[in-house]
């Protein structure tokens, strides 16, 4: 719920802020503020909710790190796999229908994507609900609210995912060819391979590394596609704040927006990382 805007501060409380963050300094000073208290975690004071940064960004954290996580689980899952499929059959009539989809996908706008999901699932059909997390006026518990909350995730979800989705399907397709013309690929057919064995043993395992280090550096544009689908679903994450927070020229809640943003580029890329060394042998921690 909102709290109270900057203008319902009293003078002494907004003078104390002033004297906290050295607005009265200099622009470098209240630079080397800033910085020494964003190590402190001090992300400063959000006057249109009148409540801390952090504070703001831990609740809405949640809500993000779902639809983010949902999304890159989808877009990978579903893009790998398509681009198997297209790659196993280059030239084929399934790989040209591959190949138009995920052009399709690309190309298409997000917000348009989204208000055809809505119109198509909610209005027409009636299956989905159209905005929102939850039911709040149902107050489900329980395994019930966790099926009301995947309800109202599904079209945000598949919305993110459609765009990411046929990028990793051409980046897949593409790894998969250029790994199959390979000296090891020839090797294993020699010895007596199935192609099956080749593809999904060794081909594939290769093949997936570019789709994982795309996936780990993408995820800051992740976050600013949330914006749009968060925007147009009404989701209560990140994204949906920032687009709030640009519109009342909430500077401080923007800035602590994008210092998590970028920190959770860092860790996922660590991840990555890390992940390396369990898809490819040859790299070592």
């Amino acid at each position: 719920m909102l709290a109270g805007e900057a203008g319902s501060a009293t003078p002494e409380y907004m003078a104390q802020l002033r004297q906290r963050f050295g607005l009265d300094q200099p622009v470098l000073v209240q630079l080397a503020l800033y910085m020494k208290n964003m190590v402190a975690l001090d992300l400063g004071f959000s006057f249109r909710y009148n409540m801390p940064v952090l504070t703001l960004i831990l609740n809405r954290l949640g809500p993000t790190l779902l639809l983010m996580g949902v999304t890159l689980v989808l877009s990978v899952g579903a893009g790998v796999t398509l681009g198997i499929l297209a790659a196993s059959r280059a030239g084929s009539w399934r790989d040209t229908l591959i190949s138009i989809l995920a052009l399709v996908s690309y190309a298409t706008p997000l917000f348009w994507i989204g208000l055809m999901l809505v119109v198509v699932f909610s209005l027409k059909l009636d299956w989905l609900p159209t905005s929102g997390m939850e039911t709040v006026a149902a107050f489900h518990e329980g395994w019930s609210r966790v099926l009301d909350i995947a309800r109202h995730l599904i079209l945000p979800a598949v919305t993110l995912s459609l765009f990411y989705m046929a990028l990793y399907t051409r980046l897949m397709r593409a790894a998969m060819l250029e790994q199959a013309g390979m000296d090891y690929v020839t090797t294993a057919r020699a010895k007596g391979l199935s192609e099956g064995r080749i593809t999904l043993a060794h081909v594939v395992r290769n093949a997936v590394l570019p789709v994982v280090t795309v996936a780990g550096v993408q995820l800051g544009g992740l976050l600013g596609g949330s914006i749009v689908v968060e925007s147009v679903f009404a989701w209560p994450g990140l994204g949906f704040l920032a687009f709030q927070a640009l519109f009342a020229r909430d500077f401080n809640l923007l800035l602590g927006i994008f210092f998590l943003s970028a920190s959770l580029v860092i860790v996922v890329n660590l991840g990555v990382d890390l992940l390396y060394t369990f898809l490819d042998p040859r790299i070592q921690v």
